[in-house]
């Protein structure tokens, strides 16, 4: 498959919003499914630009199907009312997308049919990106990039590649516990959008007398990460 780099790619990305565009520049693959595909925005960018030949739209639920069934009209895709991956054959797709919804749920949806996930995985989660990480160590996905978007929220997105079982190098020489929680290829290239959400996340959690457990080892990590990269704790 030859894909596209000209205008029309252009324009058929330049149409998704920011969270979505940073999903979409990981996808050049056959067959591509979306999971929790709600209006199918990104699948009908992907099959305009010619990243994907073939698209699958998989939804839980009856009103995002019929947005998804309306969205990817006319165009080589099929979208599909079931739970999951179980609307995925094994080996039907070359590589699937999750987003919009939390991390916990996102590895419970990779681990409910582990040999019907693909071989490239784009996860963008809304919270407990820790726990998606976690995923990728446990099931011999290595965690290839990673990015931050920020659209009214901050968001990670997320390239995993399966891989025979070894450890994971984007890990190596960094603390776990930061790495998990901020991610190991933000912090090797010190990404100024990391740097930004770092020192919002420390005034977030700096501003309270008495924090969780959890909430206290992120401070601690987020301090870390700022004497890392010689910032200024204030």
């Amino acid at each position: 498959m030859t894909f596209s780099a000209g205008t029309d790619s252009q324009a058929a990305m330049a149409k998704l919003d920011p969270r979505l565009q940073s999903i979409a520049a990981h996808i050049n693959s056959r067959v591509h499914a979306d999971i929790g595909s709600d209006h199918a925005y990104l699948l009908r960018a992907l099959l305009d630009a010619r990243r994907i030949e073939h698209g699958i739209a998989i939804e839980k639920s009856p009103g995002p199907f019929f947005n998804s069934r309306s969205t990817l009209a006319g165009r080589d895709a099929d979208v599909r009312l079931t739970d999951g991956l179980a609307g995925l054959r094994p080996g039907e797709a070359d590589s699937v997308s999750l987003s919009g919804m939390g991390g916990e749920l996102i590895c419970r949806i990779l681990r409910a049919h582990p040999e019907r996930v693909p071989d490239a995985v784009i996860l963008q989660p809304n919270d407990h990106q820790d726990a998606v990480r976690r995923w990728g160590r446990e099931s011999d996905f290595h965690l290839i990039d990673e990015h931050l978007v920020h659209q009214r929220a901050t968001y990670v997105t997320l390239v995993f590649q399966r891989t025979t079982p070894c450890p994971d190098p984007a890990y190596d020489g960094l603390h776990p516990v930061d790495a998990m929680l901020f991610g190991p290829h933000l912090i090797r290239r010190c990404d100024p959008a990391l740097l930004e959400f770092l020192h919002r996340e420390h005034r977030r959690l700096g501003q309270h007398d008495r924090l969780a457990p959890d909430s206290q080892q992120r401070l601690e990590s987020v301090r870390r990460l700022l004497r890392r990269f010689g910032q200024a704790i204030r």
